[in-house]
């Protein structure tokens, strides 16, 4: 496994990892597809890499202790990455709020957001809003 450097960034192997298996798939079958295709892929690539991770995973919304609602994340990654993916032509705001509540309900301090398109791969590393 490649060994990043700096000390000073969250999960940066784990990291390293996840966005190279989505590299792996826009390498083989193109970004121009459905998210529920890449997510597909993302299960080949993130096995062939070893990662454990669970797919849809649904997070309960509570208020005052009483479930109000669900998130549903494409996947959480060793129990410590929220990745989500988007298959647009750029990020929009509501992509960012989206993870930044994903990572709020979750023990999580950590998200990938990562979109694929024609052209490639990009991809945001967000940490946990602080309270």
């Amino acid at each position: 496994m490649y060994r990043l450097k700096r000390d000073d960034i969250i999960q940066p192997d784990l990291s390293y990892e996840i966005v190279g298996a989505c590299f792996d798939v826009f390498k083989e079958i193109g970004g121009q597809h459905k998210e529920k295709y890449l997510q597909r892929a993302l299960v080949i690539a993130f096995e062939k890499r070893g990662l454990k991770f669970k797919r849809e995973v649904s997070i309960p919304l509570k208020f005052q202790e009483i479930v109000i609602g669900k998130y549903v994340l494409d996947f959480i990654v060793n129990d410590i990455v929220v990745v989500e993916i988007k298959s647009s032509g750029q990020f929009k705001t509501s992509d960012f709020e989206q993870i930044k509540q994903y990572l709020a309900n979750t023990q999580t301090e950590l998200g990938l957001l990562i979109r694929f398109s024609e052209k490639g791969v990009t991809y945001q590393r967000i940490l946990k809003p602080k309270k």
